[in-house]
């Protein structure tokens, strides 16, 4: 058997991160991989992205992480609103302004996608598909479409992040799309960050989400004692995003 774990979308949520890595190391876990997105929302863009070059965990590009990476003022996320997108433009502005020159070129730098095998399973890690770093891959998207998109990947799984849902897909054809869900920011309701471990063995694969309480608290209050958007502080409270 031959086992990753993978996580994602931290979005500067510090506290979150520092409880999945106690966690894995806990169950004697590696954090193998990461999906991107270690910026933007949260108040602690040097601080994750740091204990990400620290430990040298091979780290996706993320849609934020672009943006950042280049001192976009869009970081290709689809808000549903115009208070929303307002909310977003002061995101990314503050995590602009306070992220380091040295970590922005680090974020620039990341890779695409991240190809690996799995006890002979064929697996693709991306951010949003293996098509766009921002495209949303709910899980109400038809089969159809998914086997395009491992078709595409040229893969069995295809391990994605970006909506911040975290779920597992078997398609008719026997392959596999997996969402590992938000470290930083969830939206399902669950405040707790989640990660994802992947068990191969015999061309079977396990999937197994863990959720991690962390000190919500503290990122949250982080995010209202700066210029942040505190909406985005009462979002980290209940799990919304």
């Amino acid at each position: 058997m031959e086992r990753v774990t993978i996580f994602g979308d931290i979005h500067g949520n510090l506290p979150a991160m520092e409880a999945v890595l106690a966690d894995m190391d806990a169950r004697g876990l590696s954090p193998d991989y990461c999906l991107g997105d270690l910026v933007g929302y949260g108040t602690f863009p040097n601080e994750v992205t740091e204990v990400i070059r620290e430990r040298n965990i091979p780290t996706i590009m993320g849609n934020y992480d672009q943006g950042v990476g280049n001192d976009s003022d869009d970081c290709g996320c689809a808000y549903t609103s115009k208070e929303a997108k307002a909310l977003g433009k002061r995101s990314i502005a503050w995590t602009n302004q306070h992220t380091s020159a040295d970590n922005k070129l680090f974020l620039q730098q990341l890779s695409a996608q991240i190809p690996l095998e799995l006890n002979g399973l064929r697996v693709l890690l991306v951010h949003g598909s293996p098509r766009k770093i921002n495209e949303y891959l709910y899980n109400d998207r038809p089969d159809a479409t998914m086997e395009r998109l491992l078709d595409l990947a040229q893969a069995d799984v295809l391990v994605c992040g970006h909506t911040h849902i975290p779920y597992r897909r078997i398609l008719s054809s026997g392959r596999h799309v997996v969402n590992a869900g938000s470290v930083g920011k969830p939206k399902d309701g669950n405040p707790d960050a989640c990660y994802v471990i992947l068990e191969a063995n015999n061309q079977e694969l396990g999937v197994t989400f863990v959720r991690v309480p962390y000190d919500v608290e503290r990122a949250a209050q982080a995010v209202e004692a700066s210029d942040m958007p505190s909406e985005y502080a009462q979002m980290l409270r209940t799990g919304t995003g």
